[in-house]
């Protein structure tokens, strides 16, 4: 019996250094060197100092900031250690609610254009930095009255921060709202 058990526990010790210790040092390592921003987090800086990162959404709250989507997670929002959706569905009354009264709230701020989508409803993960470029124009009335600044002006910063799909075929255009709020901040 010992002569099955000690090839055994041999290849479950030399499997577990390998998967568990030489191959996730490996793949870090290997992160490290051929893309370091991102394997440290997609982090953006401002003045030497962290102002977020790109891949994670931020509680922009003042009227003179272009506001992301809605975050799913609670009890504060964009919080990445509790990532999730709502799992709520399209009948959920609770959801009709929420989007009801968001899309209000947003009717006031510029009642001549429709309200778009991602800036009444959460992503999958509840932590989306990005919103869709109709989202953004939709709030440059609201932070160009805000900051003082033309509306052309908010417009044209908006085009200049709209990414484009990947390999011109795969995602949407999109605007990270960090880096857009980051460039009017710089303009001041």
């Amino acid at each position: 019996m010992l002569t099955h058990i000690r090839p055994a526990l041999a290849m479950m010790t030399v499997m577990t250094v390998v998967t568990g210790l030489l191959y996730p040092l490996g793949m870090t390592g290997l992160a490290q060197v051929l893309f370091p921003a991102q394997a440290n987090g997609s982090l953006v800086a401002k003045d030497g100092r962290i102002a977020g990162s790109a891949l994670i959404g931020q509680n922009f709250t003042a009227a003179k900031y272009f506001r992301g989507r809605p975050s799913a997670t609670a009890p504060e929002p964009y919080n990445a250690g509790a990532s999730s959706g709502a799992n709520l569905g399209p009948t959920s009354e609770a959801l009709i609610a929420r989007v009801g009264d968001a899309a209000e709230k947003l009717k006031s701020e510029n009642q001549t254009a429709a309200v778009p989508l991602d800036l009444v409803t959460t992503s999958a993960s509840g932590l989306d930095p990005h919103i869709a470029p109709a989202a953004a124009l939709f709030q440059a009335p609201r932070v160009a009255k805000e900051r003082g600044l033309a509306e052309t002006r908010v417009r044209e910063l908006i085009a200049a921060h709209t990414e484009g799909r990947l390999f011109d075929i795969l995602g949407e255009p999109r605007v990270n709202v960090l880096k857009l709020n980051l460039a009017l901040d710089a303009l001041q």
